[in-house]
């Protein structure tokens, strides 16, 4: 969005009056004018109230006084170190797995689960920058799930393009499209058939499937599930049950991955 310019007025600087000159000659008498006279009544003003100041509360009770001596003390005293409430590093979730597209073994030790967004340029770097490098880094270790969450509000096709990737795998050809569907373009209901026809699909049996909605619970039941998780942007990743959230690179993966095949982190 172009940043909006602002208005640059120039300052409007009033003429000055010149103070009218006196004819009559200066008087021996010394006079003040209005506003001298208005000064000095504020410094005196000021002057006062500082003196009712200190009289009034310059003079602490003597419980005001004790206190401040053991302030004192304790402040040359030792100095002891509150306990620290130890905050726990790692938290899990627990994500189901079951049931929903993925890569790889099914007993893997490393199931990742990412909540994407078909729509969403974030997610679209991330799949072509980081998925296959992250898969090759550990291969026959991940098992990778892909869920749906289509963030309607902004991005209008990303639901219809999970509704035809899920038609695709009825016929084995979920990853092929789901990378299609990655590789960036435009989307809508003309180009999910492209795909469909590239990957040599039934297209009757396509067509009918996305015209029919099948499986618009099961994306609105991915969508509420991850809202209720308190996720809100995609993509967001879990690594047996450890949250990532955004594109993050490779590295940051592997850290977490490392440390999870190592034992380091508690369960």
């Amino acid at each position: 969005m172009p940043s909006r310019k602002k208005r640059i007025e120039e300052p409007v600087i009033e003429p000055i009056e010149p103070e009218p000159v006196m004819d009559e000659p200066i008087a021996d008498t010394l006079t003040f004018k209005r506003s001298h006279f208005y000064s000095v009544l504020t410094v005196l003003a000021f002057a006062v109230g500082v003196l009712l100041g200190y009289v009034v509360w310059g003079y602490g009770s003597p419980q005001d006084v004790n206190q401040t001596a053991q302030t004192a003390a304790q402040a040359e005293g030792p100095i002891a170190e509150a306990p620290v409430t130890a905050r726990p590093e790692y938290v899990r979730y627990d994500i189901p797995a079951d049931g929903y597209p993925f890569l790889g073994p099914k007993d893997a030790p490393i199931t990742i689960v990412e909540f994407s967004d078909y729509q969403c340029p974030y997610c679209q770097r991330w799949h072509q920058e980081v998925y296959e490098p992250l898969l090759a880094a550990y291969p026959g270790k991940i098992k990778f799930v892909y869920r749906h969450f289509p963030l309607t509000s902004i991005h209008p096709d990303a639901f219809g393009a999970a509704e035809a990737a899920m038609c695709a795998g009825e016929q084995n050809a979920y990853w092929q499209y789901h990378d299609m569907l990655f590789a960036g373009g435009s989307l809508g209901s003309v180009i999910y058939s492209q795909y469909a026809q590239a990957l040599s699909l039934n297209m009757d049996q396509f067509n009918n499937c996305v015209t029919g909605r099948r499986y618009k619970a099961q994306i609105e039941a991915d969508s509420n599930f991850a809202a209720n998780l308190g996720v809100s942007s995609t993509p967001t990743f879990f690594i047996n049950g450890l949250a990532i959230v955004g594109a993050q690179p490779l590295d940051v993966f592997r850290q977490v991955i490392d440390k999870e095949l190592a034992g380091e982190i508690p369960q």
